[in-house]
């Protein structure tokens, strides 16, 4: 039954990709940010997209704060064209520095042996989930601030909070590049 349901929801999926045009995947956006603000540096991924939705690159681009994921996010995902994640994650450099990883550089970082992100196990399962329903957004990104402390506390660091609008203005690069014709 499983598979019936994944098969008839895959070839829902093509007739409508078949329907939709390259301008309708920049109309539908999404950029789920994940993170605890009640945890320092983790919250920088919510923090960030509540920044970003007061000045959207352009229509149609929706803005989930998915927290510390859930598979009901799923539902977001299935329907984005392209999706930008935001998160806290060990990049392995100093606090505060940002990274972008696009595509297939966002799978591979998230499927290195080495756990970067609390989040990052709850990721690569909605991921794999949209991979088997067939329909992993086509354009993804992964923005990644290091974080310097994770310990309870609505404050960002030092070293995050300096980085906090050079990784808006990241984000901000990524989707506008997304939403050009």
């Amino acid at each position: 039954m499983a598979v019936e349901v994944a098969q008839h929801h895959r070839a829902d999926r093509v007739r409508d990709s078949v329907a939709d045009t390259a301008a309708d995947t920049a109309a539908h956006i999404l950029v789920l940010g994940l993170g605890n603000v009640l945890l320092t540096d983790d919250g920088v991924g919510v923090r960030l997209i509540e920044r970003l939705q007061r000045q959207p690159p352009a229509d149609g681009v929706s803005f989930v704060d998915g927290g510390t994921l859930s598979f009901s996010l799923l539902a977001h995902v299935e329907t984005a064209g392209a999706m930008l994640v935001v998160d806290a994650a060990d990049l392995g450099q100093a606090p505060g520095a940002v990274r972008v990883f696009e595509n297939q550089a966002m799978d591979h970082f998230l499927a290195s042996s080495r756990r970067r992100s609390v989040h990052e196990v709850g990721l690569i399962d909605l991921l794999d989930m949209a991979r088997l329903l067939d329909c992993l957004p086509r354009r993804r990104a992964l923005l990644c601030v290091q974080p310097a402390v994770i310990a309870w506390g609505e404050s960002f660091s030092p070293p995050v909070a300096g980085a906090f609008d050079a990784a808006c203005a990241r984000a901000d690069a990524v989707l506008r590049g997304w939403c050009r014709p």
